[in-house]
């Protein structure tokens, strides 16, 4: 019979002890609301941001875009860091307490917008500076722990882990939409100070149910070592140790974000040295089959930079199309935002419930012509955009219709690429390398944010005249990576037997962690790599 207790560590009560929920411990609902108003917060403040930057602060289309993928590009490093302290020091609770404050601390400094009268140049640019570097650093403490309490909750044979991570997503997805919703109506109708306070508010209602909720998580994430915590260096706790750590990568990020090319060089340097690692390792350390099974995991994280260069033109590019080249019907752009995430609520269960019935028949797709399909997807959203404005004539607003056709395209490549993702890189690792594979995932999807800022910048059209002028250019650069990631895709499945092969699923099996091929291969052991190896997928 499967096991339904809630995990209980040495030491720790049961999760159940303090009562359930819909059949989960309250623990998991503590952190649902938690991480839905986080998510609120955060895609409100997103459904803003390239319009501030463009409107507000008066920085060019394509300066805007490129700020605007720096930060999402940072936003996706710093879990490395988050989860490093988190699995090596503070704990995923107090982690996840710490992100939590920056977070509330940057969305309410967003709100202090001054009046904008001098543009770049006016002194209330360093605060807003500083409120994308806590929103950044933030992010990098919460996102990369939070879902890992959930699974904490739950032993790894509970049957409710799989719903409980549906449950938590689906408030993701529930924060995302009202996030991007109201805050995106409010800022645009009554202004910029309005739309970000109200995400501040949001972030503060996340960190007060997180603080109120801690009982009921049963010690659940706290540190394992607490006693170290507690030991001073230079007078001063390891504890506090983390957290000037916190603040002084607040302050890189500060500066980062204000010289978007440095980061470029970071993640094309540091990146490609991690890839180069990765394969050191696989080449001189694996054996043939994990050798095999990292190549593909390697070729599956390349090209999600492809999908995600695509995808994140949604906030910023895309945005600004909605605003100036389509008939909204007097609805504000930055709410369009939010039809991402409504889709993912609706489609999420179906698509799931289709992979099952596919692969009880033996016919589920294999990960890599899935990502095939999600890459052809993003490109094909595109392409209907650009078909059906020439259709109608450049001279005329674009028809609301196919902005939702190209969210409903990009959504549904969503779900063929990003959780399978995610699970492909659980299985295709060895156990030893598991945090150094996701890490690089992750790195990927910093990586496809900054190239979609670079994809945007070309969008602006800086120095021509009018507005069909510019809407013409935008569809030119739309038609050219919406054919490319086509047959970018068509290629991806081609291969994908081949693909599929080097994954020996036939072979793949549970296996314990190997100590001394991880010692051999100076890795650290699963959650103490810095990246921890269960996370949601937005």
């Amino acid at each position: 019979m499967a096991n339904t207790s809630a995990a209980a560590a040495p030491g720790l009560p049961s999760t159940d002890s303090a009562g359930t929920f819909l059949g989960h411990p309250k623990g998991l609902f503590v952190l649902f609301f938690a991480e839905m108003w986080e998510r609120f917060s955060y895609y409100g403040m997103r459904a803003l941001l390239i319009f501030y930057l463009v409107k507000h602060w008066a920085f060019s289309d394509g300066e805007g875009s490129i700020i605007y993928g720096a930060y999402t590009a940072l936003v996706y490093i710093t879990p490395v860091v988050g989860g490093y302290l988190a699995d090596r020091y503070l704990g995923q609770r107090k982690a996840v307490l710490f992100g939590a404050i920056l977070l509330t601390l940057g969305h309410f400094f967003m709100a202090f917008e001054g009046d904008g009268s001098l543009g770049q140049d006016n002194p209330m640019m360093s605060v807003f500076w500083l409120a994308l570097a806590l929103i950044i650093v933030g992010s990098g403490f919460l996102k990369a722990n939070i879902s890992v309490i959930v699974g904490q909750l739950y032993t790894r044979t509970d049957i409710r882990r799989d719903p409980a991570y549906t449950i938590f997503y689906m408030g993701i997805n529930l924060g995302a939409a009202l996030g991007s919703l109201l805050c995106g109506y409010i800022g645009e109708t009554y202004g910029w100070a309005y739309g970000f306070g109200l995400a501040g508010f949001g972030m503060l209602a996340g960190l007060i149910v997180f603080i109120w909720g801690k009982p009921l998580l049963l010690g659940r994430g706290e540190a394992k070592n607490p006693a170290r915590l507690k030991e001073k260096v230079a007078g001063i706790s390891v504890e506090w140790w983390m957290y000037v750590a916190g603040f002084a990568l607040v302050g890189l990020c500060w500066l980062a974000i204000q010289n978007q090319a440095l980061v470029g060089y970071v993640l094309g340097g540091f990146g490609g040295a991690l890839v180069l690692y990765v394969i050191f390792i696989a080449v001189v350390r694996l054996p043939a089959e994990d050798r095999d099974r990292i190549f593909a995991a390697l070729f599956l994280i390349l090209t999600s930079i492809i999908f995600w260069a695509l995808f994140e033109q949604a906030g910023s590019s895309l945005n600004l199309f909605t605003d100036r080249h389509v008939d909204r019907g007097g609805v504000p752009a930055s709410v369009f935002q939010s039809i991402n995430a409504i889709y993912i609520i609706m489609l999420a269960p179906i698509f799931a419930i289709v992979w099952t019935w596919l692969g009880q028949k033996g016919m589920e797709p294999s990960a890599p012509l899935k990502f095939g399909l999600g890459v052809v997807q993003v490109g094909l959203g595109f392409l209907v955009l650009v078909w059906g404005a020439e259709a109608v004539g450049l001279d005329v607003p674009v028809p609301v219709i196919l902005i939702f056709l190209i969210y409903l395209l990009h959504t549904t490549g969503e779900l063929c690429l990003s959780p399978v993702g995610l699970s492909a890189m659980n299985r295709l690792a060895p156990t030893h390398m598991a945090s150094l594979i996701m890490g690089t995932w992750f790195f990927a999807s910093a990586a496809g944010n900054f190239a979609a800022g670079l994809i945007a910048q070309a969008t602006g059209g800086e120095g021509l005249e009018g507005a069909e002028a510019g809407k013409e250019v935008v569809l030119g650069v739309y038609e050219t990576v919406g054919l490319f990631a086509v047959g970018v895709g068509v290629a991806v499945m081609i291969i994908s037997p081949l693909i599929k092969k080097l994954m020996h699923l036939d072979t793949l099996a549970d296996d314990d962690v190997d100590h001394a091929l991880a010692g051999e291969a100076g890795l650290a052991e699963p959650q103490a790599a810095g990246v921890n190896t269960t996370t949601e997928t937005r």
